[in-house]
């Protein structure tokens, strides 16, 4: 039987999304991740809350109070949203997969991936 574990998170960046070749105007958000991780239930559990927790606090870290500018040639919800993605996916213990993942820039705009 698979199963899945979810996480929250937040962090606050500023970003200046390039539109149409134009840049706006920088500006903060907190940001707010789910984080759905995927496995088979093993021992009464698919992976620990807190390793999870760790291995994303750990990317995150580096986003946040962060211009996003300066580590992203544009950084839309999505494209920060697929370089979190990727992050976690490289450190998932083996047997675990990364199955969905939603970003949300402030209350109302946000972005979902499943994978």
């Amino acid at each position: 039987m698979k199963a899945r574990i979810i996480e929250r998170f937040k962090f606050e960046a500023a970003h200046a999304v390039v539109i149409n070749g134009k840049p706006e105007e920088i500006h903060g958000h907190t940001f707010r991740l789910e984080v759905a991780v995927e496995g088979e239930l093993k021992r009464g559990y698919v992976m620990d809350f807190l390793e999870l927790r760790r291995i994303v606090n750990e990317i995150i870290g580096k986003l946040d109070h962060r211009n996003l500018n300066v580590l992203f040639e544009n950084p839309t919800t999505e494209n920060v949203a697929l370089w979190i993605a990727e992050e976690i996916e490289k450190r998932l213990p083996s047997g675990i997969r990364l199955q969905r993942i939603v970003l949300w820039e402030g209350e109302e705009n946000g972005v979902e991936f499943e994978f």
